[in-house]
């Protein structure tokens, strides 16, 4: 839906995975042996993959300042399945929080959004406000206050209701 460029980092995995359903038209990627396939996914982790996808929404609607758009399992329980170690490269000292184990999308996740605390990116990642879309984006408005995937699309449509309830 959105014509933004994609997340910072591994912020990127996160606003995919959470793009992989496309709520206005119902199409979900994760149906498809391709779009598994970008998330290293077998056909029986879809479930979970579905549970964290619609995790991330709530949390990404809550960093802009929306409700939730139904009842999830909390984010923090379902990473909690992920969890992480600390690596430290050998050649420079420096350390980074990596998954424990190569591969589960949970640790991935909890990887990516550790990553994106420490650099300070992590509630710059959003949900458009838009009932009807619910789109990840990256807010890279000075800001922050970025409330739609699209100005053109999502931002139009709101501005053209509250125009027309006028």
């Amino acid at each position: 839906m959105s014509e933004r460029s994609p997340a910072p980092g591994g912020l990127e995995l996160v606003e995919s995975l959470v793009n992989t359903l496309d709520i206005e038209s119902g199409a979900d990627s994760l149906d498809t042996a391709e779009g598994r396939a970008r998330f290293g996914l077998a056909e029986e982790d879809i479930p979970g993959a579905r549970e964290l996808r619609e995790s991330l929404r709530v949390t990404l609607l809550a960093h802009a300042g929306h409700p939730p758009h139904r009842a999830v399992t909390p984010l923090g329980e379902l990473l909690a399945a992920g969890p992480l170690v600390v690596a430290v490269d050998t050649g420079d000292g420096s350390a980074t929080l990596a998954p424990a184990e190569a591969g589960p999308l949970a640790s991935r996740v909890a990887a990516a959004i550790a990553r994106a605390l420490v650099e300070g990116t992590w509630n710059r990642l959003k949900a458009c406000e838009a009932v009807d879309c619910h789109w990840a984006y990256y807010d890279r408005s000075p800001g922050g206050r970025g409330r739609w995937c699209s100005m053109q699309v999502c931002g139009a449509r709101a501005k053209m209701r509250r125009y027309r309830a006028k």
